[in-house]
């Protein structure tokens, strides 16, 4: 009977040092969810957009967009985004939209903070559409981006950033400078 009350001891002292031990090899550098870091996400942001229009008076506007993009590491990222913004009044009467289909690419300035800066560039296609005497046209449209995402969770962050886009239309290009914020949802 001593020898049974002596392994039930035993086991009593040493069951919870065992899960101590087993803890003690986690490598604490690796997320348990480090798939969740690369890979797939989702986007949407809204703003304020000025307008900077020679072919008429500058005007300013809200803007919105969603996209689809993938992390292909810490530094690197492509998403394809679908943009569009009010109306810019340009001349008594006469006002234009716009809305741009872009291929965008990321560098992602990673550190060992929840904010994470960056930088980007974006090549697509754009319409502007106009009313009254305003321009009506279509054609490519080049960006540039710039800003910070802040990490809320793993898998969201909200992102604030400065953009700029350039449409090449008929007559005058309208270029817009839009600063935004959404969120960016990973998985």
């Amino acid at each position: 009977m001593n020898l049974f009350k002596m392994i039930l001891l035993a086991g009593a002292v040493v069951l919870p040092l065992s899960g101590v031990a087993r803890a003690a090899d986690i490598d604490p550098a690796v997320p348990a969810d480090d798939a969740t870091l690369i890979g797939m996400y989702l986007r949407a942001d809204a703003g304020w957009s000025m307008l900077d229009f020679a072919g008429g008076s500058n005007d300013k506007s809200y803007t919105a967009g969603i996209g689809a993009g993938y992390q292909f590491n810490d530094y690197f990222r492509t998403d394809i985004t679908g943009e569009w913004t009010g109306k810019y009044d340009i001349a008594p009467g006469a006002k234009i939209s716009t809305s741009a289909i872009m291929g965008n690419a990321y560098l992602d300035l990673a550190n060992d903070t929840m904010f994470t800066p960056y930088v980007g560039l974006g090549a697509g296609y754009g319409w502007v559409n106009g009313s009254g005497t305003a321009i009506d046209d279509s054609g490519l449209v080049l960006g540039a981006a710039a800003g910070v995402a802040v990490d809320l969770t793993n898998n969201l962050a909200v992102d604030v950033g400065y953009k700029v886009r350039d449409f090449s239309v008929a007559g005058s290009n309208p270029i817009e400078h839009a600063v935004t914020a959404g969120l960016r949802f990973k998985f």
